[in-house]
C-alpha cells in the first residue's frame, strides 16, 4: 500500500515510521516545512520518543517514508489517509476545527475513486460523519460508502512510549458504513502487531466498535474518565489536608479491593488529552455536571498548591520561589496546557518573585515562554515541584539555600533530603494552617 499521514508530531510520526517499516509506501504531510525537512533527514524533530531516531533513520533511508508540505499530491499517491492533526480547544473551550478543516480540505484535493480515510485525532461524536465526510465528497467529488470510505480509529497511546502502546492497546475502528468499515480493518491489521492480553475478554487486535460514533465516544469516554477520577482524588487530598490524613495511604488501601481504582491527586492534569477531551465531550453533552465539575476541580490545584506555599511561607509577597517543572509530565518536552502556566500566574498575583526550572528546556526557551530561568542553587525563600522529572527526586534542602518550604505538588521528592524545610505534599495531610 502507498499511505499518507497526516501530520508529522509526536503521534504521527512514530505511527508513520510503524507503517512503513510493515513494508508500505508512507508520505508524511506537514504544514512545517522544518519538521519536513529533518524527517527528510532521518533525524525526529522532538525529542523523547523511544526508539524513533533508530527506527526513522532505517526506513528514510529504505526509501519507505518521505516528508512533503504538499498533502494533496501526496493524497493523490494513496491508497489510505491518516489524518493526526491536532483538535484543541478555543477561549470558550470550545473545539477549535481550523487546522483539522484546512488538513480536511487539502486531503478532498488529492482523493482518486478507493481510497480509506482514517481520522485518528479525538474527535468529538458525530464530527467524522457529519463535519468532515461532506467535506472530504465535496471536495473530491466522491461518495463515501461508494467509492470513498470513512472511518474513525482514535490515537491510543503516549508520547515517549509510542511504538508500545501501539501494541500493547487494542486499535478500536468505526466506520461510517459497513464497507468502510471492513476496509479500516483490514488496513489497520496490516501495519499493527498485538501484545498478548490474558486480561481482556477477546483477542487483542483491531475491534470493529460498529459506527464511528462509537469510536468517537470511546476515546472520549476513556480520557473523561481519568479527568473525572483525578478531580475525585484531588478533592479527596483537599479533604485529607484538613483533617490530618495521608490520602495516598488510604488511596492505596482503597485500591486492594479490585472495584476500586482510584488515580493519584496532583498539582495540575496537564497535556493535550486529559485538559481537552472531557470539553469535547461537553461540546455534546452541556449538561453532563459531573464531568464539568471534575475539570473545574482540576483546573483548582495550582492556585491551591499555591495556597499551600502561602501559607507555609506566612504570604508571598516579595518572596523568592522557584518552580520546578514546565513540562506538563516528567520526560516529555511539551508543555501543554501545563500547570506550570496557572502556577506561575498565581504565584505572581500573590507578589512572589518567581524563577522556572526545567531540565529539559534552555534559559533561552523559558525565557521565551515568559518565565525567569532559575539556576539550582540560588537562594529562594520557597520551591514549588510542578514537573515529575526524575531529576527532582535527588534534589534537597541543599540545593536551594535560604528555602523554608516546599510543595511537592508530585510526591516525588525524598523527605529525607529536606531536613530543616518544611515539606508539603498534596494530601499527606500536613498542609499548614488547613486544621
Amino acid at each position: 500500500m502507498a499511505v499518507t499521514v497526516v501530520a508529522l508530531g509526536k503521534i504521527g510520526l512514530p505511527l508513520a515510521v510503524q507503517i512503513a517499516s510493515k513494508g508500505h509506501q508512507v508520505y508524511g504531510a506537514d504544514v512545517n516545512a522544518e519538521v519536513v525537512r529533518l524527517v527528510n533527514e532521518g533525524v525526529p524533530p522532538f525529542p523523547g520518543e523511544t526508539d524513533l531516531d533508530v527506527k526513522l533513520a532505517e526506513v528514510v533511508a529504505a526509501g519507505r517514508l518521505t516528508a512533503t508540505t504538499d498533502t494533496a499530491a501526496a493524497v493523490a499517491d494513496s491508497d489510505t489517509v491518516v489524518l493526526v492533526v491536532p483538535l484543541v480547544v478555543d477561549e470558550e473551550s470550545r473545539p477549535d476545527f481550523g487546522a483539522m478543516d484546512a488538513a480536511t480540505r487539502a486531503v478532498a484535493k488529492g482523493l482518486k475513486p478507493g481510497t480509506l480515510v482514517s481520522y485518528e485525532t479525538t474527535l468529538p461524536v458525530h464530527t467524522t460523519r457529519e463535519r468532515f465526510g461532506p467535506m472530504l465528497e465535496e471536495g473530491s467529488g466522491l461518495t463515501i460508502g461508494v467509492d470513498l470510505f470513512l472511518c474513525h480509529s482514535p490515537e491510543r497511546v503516549f508520547t515517549g512510549r509510542v511504538f508500545a502502546d501501539l501494541r500493547r492497546y487494542p486499535k478500536l475502528v468505526g466506520g461510517t458504513d459497513a464497507e468502510s468499515a471492513k476496509r479500516a480493518v483490514e488496513f489497520y491489521e496490516s501495519i499493527l502487531d498485538f501484545d498478548d492480553r490474558p486480561d481482556l475478554d477477546r483477542p487483542n487486535g483491531v475491534w470493529d466498535l460498529g459506527s464511528a460514533e462509537a469510536a468517537e465516544l470511546a476515546k472520549l469516554a476513556e480520557t473523561t474518565y481519568r479527568d473525572v477520577n483525578i478531580a475525585l482524588a484531588n478533592q479527596f487530598a483537599r479533604f485529607a489536608d484538613r483533617v490530618g490524613i495521608d490520602v495516598h495511604a488510604v488511596i492505596k488501601a482503597s485500591n486492594s479491593q479490585p472495584f476500586s481504582h482510584i488515580h493519584s491527586p496532583g498539582i495540575a492534569v496537564g497535556g493535550h488529552c486529559i485538559p481537552v477531551y472531557p470539553r469535547f465531550y461537553l461540546f455534546n453533552d452541556p449538561d453532563a455536571t459531573v464531568v464539568a465539575a471534575a475539570r473545574a476541580a482540576n483546573v483548582e490545584m495550582p492556585s491551591y498548591a499555591v495556597t499551600l506555599l502561602a501559607d507555609a511561607l506566612g504570604g508571598l509577597a516579595g518572596k523568592r520561589v522557584a518552580v520546578l517543572g514546565v513540562a506538563y509530565r516528567g520526560g516529555v518536552k511539551e508543555t501543554a496546557f501545563s500547570g506550570v502556566f496557572p502556577t506561575v500566574a498565581a504565584l505572581r498575583a500573590a507578589g512572589a518573585d518567581v524563577a522556572v526550572h526545567d531540565p529539559m528546556y534552555t534559559d533561552d526557551e523559558l525565557a521565551t515562554m515568559g518565565f525567569t530561568p532559575y539556576a539550582i542553587g540560588t537562594a529562594v525563600d520557597g520551591v514549588v515541584v510542578q514537573s515529575d522529572h526524575r531529576e527532582y527526586a535527588s534534589l534537597g534542602a541543599s540545593d536551594f539555600p535560604g528555602a523554608v518550604a516546599v510543595v511537592d505538588g508530585r510526591r516525588i521528592t525524598d523527605p529525607s533530603s529536606w531536613a530543616g524545610v518544611r515539606r508539603v505534599v498534596l494530601g499527606a495531610g500536613e498542609a499548614p494552617g488547613e486544621r
